[in-house]
């Protein structure tokens, strides 16, 4: 239980280490558009959703005859709307976040810890697990919701190499205390 314990804990940083490269670094770039300063935009958000207060929002609202026919028209567009805003580089968020990838990093570990077999196997578990993930949660959104591809594809990219880094990591770190645990279990005395 003990390395499963460590190596969830390690795959968890290794996984919040993989999310601060692609999301907390210039290469984050690759995945957004920009609009010069967004003052006009920030201001019409302000004026039109700020009385509903934070959330996501569809633009135009489908949900009446009228927004509807907008919506068949365009353009579209899915706002998620915060109306206090907060910091670039957020301290809470931070935490909060490497906090998630522990824990997540756990159950990455007690995934991997009933599945019987060597480090390959749990490998080839871990890319299957993290790519059934990613297509279902990131690219089903591109699918369904017409998200933006350029955004998901690196959002699903992202996460796949996150949940894979921290599985091999667990599944490593398991591993070498199975080998061992065996190795004395195999030995005979004389």
């Amino acid at each position: 239980m003990f390395k499963t314990l460590l190596g969830g804990l390690t795959g968890g940083m290794a996984m919040y280490l993989v999310g601060f490269i692609f999301w907390g670094t210039p290469l984050s770039a690759l995945a957004f558009h920009r609009t010069g300063s967004g003052a006009d935009l920030q201001a019409a958000m302000a004026q039109a959703l700020t009385p509903s207060g934070t959330g996501v929002y569809v633009i135009p609202d489908p949900a009446t005859a009228e927004g509807t026919v907008l919506y068949g028209k365009g353009p579209v567009a899915m706002v998620f709307y915060n109306s206090g805003g907060f910091p670039v580089t957020d301290a809470g968020a931070l935490i909060g976040g490497l906090i998630l990838a522990l824990a997540v990093g756990m159950l990455i570990a007690l995934m991997l810890r009933f599945v019987s077999g060597d480090l390959g196997g749990r490998a080839r578990v871990t890319i299957l697990f993290a790519l059934a993930a990613v297509l279902w949660l990131h690219v089903g959104q591109a699918v369904f919701n017409h998200a933006p591809w350029g955004y998901i594809l690196y959002l699903a990219f992202s996460d796949f190499v996150a949940l894979v880094a921290a599985g091999l990591v667990a599944a490593k770190i398991m591993e070498s205390g199975r080998a061992s645990n065996s190795g004395a279990v195999g030995e005979t005395v004389h």
